[in-house]
């Protein structure tokens, strides 16, 4: 026990000149359990090193050899204990591992995510969706009955494997193209028939929520749930005679969707990473964005302002055709919404209610479809998940918007940037509309434009042309094109992508044979091109003019002083290389690190050719002063060697990480 408190206390003073020594040689910093092992090395190995050079005690030589060899085996003690800090940030990057205080929380998380993937497990194979993980199929399930009793597991499997996999059977309810119809149509019934937490739950939400049980805040309150969604539940409830519903979110999600965000997000990181196609769609952009969605859709105070946004909307506010509930402030809370009931039935099922009430289901489609696109070009706040549980269809005929947790926002030059590319669409200009697209996404560096353009030509031409048969297909064409020339899809412009599919597949349910591509030039010529109006063209004038007139009146005094300089040979034209401080640092980066390896080099050259020189004073019986030398060098090489190779192991954000 002795020995070990000594060697400890050994380390822990020779670790006060190490740490500094190590870092000022290395340029970087390290944690203090790889210092602490790399000074335990250095001290380990200073003895048989010294050992070798000076051979077996007692020392008979001078003093200046003495001192001479006692610097040498510190030098090579200590280039032992360097080699051991570059090797372990080269096998194990600093910030790969978690830290001695975050520990316990990764672990924690780790196991939690463990059991989270086994509890999914367990519920595929429970609902007999295990051969299809294994890239198998059961037989019989090629037939409409198979199909069908595959859709009813896979919607049994999602609802049960919580919210999260709700969103997805939701998202893929609507895109007919990706998966059979019957599996969409089965998928559809997770919008409204997901299995309601128990009512002692909800109840403890209410109370907690609203400082008092719901029977004392409400006149009457139904404790059966008009609806059971994937995030929360909604009850009818009466509100000084009033008709109310009450959207109460559903208890101990947050936590299982922290958790499968996670899964999700980690998933994303390895597609980005290992598979071409995840690099070129941005799957880990897109993961960043569902989760965003899903976090807001968590706290209702954020619906409650997209509430208020999208009714304060051009295309709701005006419009007689669509109606957003009104809110009840003082009833709501991050978990609990009170706004207006509003009477009718889920769009996804009025279909026969249409028709059997006489309704117009082309004018409703178009109504809803314009709606949204109005969102999106006019207004720049959008309802980002526009599937049929989203949209009602009330006694009166007209279309009730639900659900704005997850709302997209546009800035006002994207917007002009989707109105030009409706315009070209409407003018069939494949240039207009390739410009138009180019302002609207990431660009690259280097981009075929004449290749992006023959590419939305032939888009336009086979999805846009008279007649043509219209479908989800047609957005996936166009994230293809986005995709093949490597452009960038923005997230809020992803969300637009997706909110449009989204409601192709929510009106095809109440009029299959609506026409997109119609729809959208009639809106273009109805809306986007009241820019062209002179009323219109006039105050944009006045506008631009307004903000050109300070330099348009500066403009001739600065022209005449240039030609002044040129008339008299004092024009010039001053260039500043390297302007910018990141430039200046890069540069200086790379040639501190090309000195050192010309450095290190030339110092490993002259200790080869001092070891193949003969001769020379004799420091100890086995080693000569050229020999010293020679070795002192070829430590100097391996520390300049050291230092460029830590540079290029180290990620330029984590060299000050201890």
């Amino acid at each position: 026990m002795d020995v070990v408190l000594v060697g400890l206390i050994n380390i822990g003073v020779f670790m006060v000149l190490f740490v500094p020594i190590s870092q000022r040689l290395l340029g970087v910093r390290f944690g203090l359990g790889r210092m602490a092992v790399g000074a335990a090395l250095t001290l380990a190995m200073f003895t048989p090193l010294m050992s070798a050079l000076a051979g077996p005690l007692p020392w008979t030589g001078s003093n200046g050899a003495a001192f001479a060899l006692l610097g040498l085996a510190t030098l090579c003690s200590t280039l032992t204990g360097l080699i051991f800090l570059v090797l372990a940030e080269a096998l194990v990057p600093t910030g790969s591992l978690p830290r001695a205080r975050d520990l316990r929380r990764y672990l924690s998380g780790r196991i939690a995510r463990t059991r989270r993937y086994l509890q999914i497990l367990r519920i595929a194979l429970k609902h007999g969706l295990g051969p299809y993980l294994r890239g198998r199929r059961r037989p019989g399930h090629e037939n409409a009955a198979g199909q069908a009793d595959l859709a009813r597991s896979l919607r049994l499997a999602l609802d049960e494997a919580g919210v999260t996999f709700v969103k997805l059977g939701q998202v893929l309810s609507t895109r007919s193209d990706v998966i059979p119809a019957s599996v969409a149509l089965e998928l559809s019934r997770l919008q409204d028939q997901v299995s309601p937490a128990p009512w002692p739950q909800i109840e403890a939400v209410l109370t907690e929520e609203l400082g008092a049980p719901p029977h004392q805040v409400f006149a009457d309150f139904t404790t059966e749930p008009l609806a059971a969604a994937s995030v929360a539940q909604v009850y009818a409830a009466t509100l000084d005679g009033v008709p109310v519903v009450v959207k109460v979110q559903r208890p101990g999600i947050a936590s299982v969707v922290d958790r499968d965000l996670d899964i999700v997000r980690r998933l994303a990181r390895l597609l980005e990473r290992n598979t071409d196609w995840g690099r070129s769609m941005g799957v880990r952009s897109l993961a960043t964005g569902f989760a965003d969605a899903m976090r807001e859709e968590l706290d209702f105070t954020v619906e409650a302002g997209n509430m208020a946004s999208v009714a304060a909307g051009k295309s709701v506010l005006g419009n007689r055709d669509v109606v957003v509930p009104t809110l009840y402030p003082k009833l709501s809370t991050g978990r609990v919404l009170t706004m207006q009931r509003l009477d009718g039935i889920g769009l996804g099922n009025a279909a026969q209610s249409i028709a059997d009430r006489g309704l117009d289901a082309a004018r409703l489609a178009k109504v809803l479809f314009e709606c949204l696109l109005g969102q999106v070009a006019i207004d720049g706040v959008f309802h980002a998940d526009p599937h049929p549980g989203n949209f009602m269809l009330l006694t009166d005929g007209r279309i009730g918007m639900l659900d704005l947790g997850s709302v997209g926002r546009l800035d006002p030059s994207t917007r002009e940037a989707l109105q030009r590319f409706l315009l070209a669409v409407d003018h069939g200009d494949p240039v207009a509309a390739t410009d138009a697209l180019l302002e609207i996404v990431y660009r690259p560096d280097v981009i075929d434009e004449q290749s992006l353009e023959r590419a939305v030509g032939q888009f336009m031409a086979r999805h846009l042309a008279a007649g043509a048969q219209l479908g989800p297909a047609m957005f996936n064409d166009l994230f293809k094109i986005i995709t093949s020339h490597e452009l960038g899809v923005p997230p809020e412009v992803a969300a637009v992508f997706r909110a449009l599919a989204t409601v192709e597949g929510t009106i095809s349910r109440i009029f299959p044979a609506f026409d997109l591509v119609a729809a959208s030039r009639s809106f273009a010529a109805a809306h986007v091109t009241d820019r062209l109006a002179p009323d219109a063209l006039r105050r944009t004038a006045t506008e631009e003019l307004a903000t050109l007139l300070p330099m348009l009146r500066r403009l001739p005094r600065r022209i005449d002083r240039i030609a002044a300089a040129a008339e008299s040979g004092r024009l010039g034209l001053n260039v500043r290389l390297f302007a910018d401080e990141r430039d200046r640092r890069h540069i200086t980066g790379l040639l501190h690190q090309t000195l050192l390896a010309i450095l290190g080099a030339t110092a490993g050259l002259m200790a080869v050719l001092l070891l193949g020189t003969p001769g020379g004073p004799k420091v100890t019986d086995a080693v000569s002063l050229y020999q010293l030398f020679a070795y002192n060098l070829l430590v100097i090489c391996a520390v300049l060697v050291l230092r460029v190779l830590v540079l290029i192991f180290r990620l330029p954000d984590s060299r000050s990480r201890a």
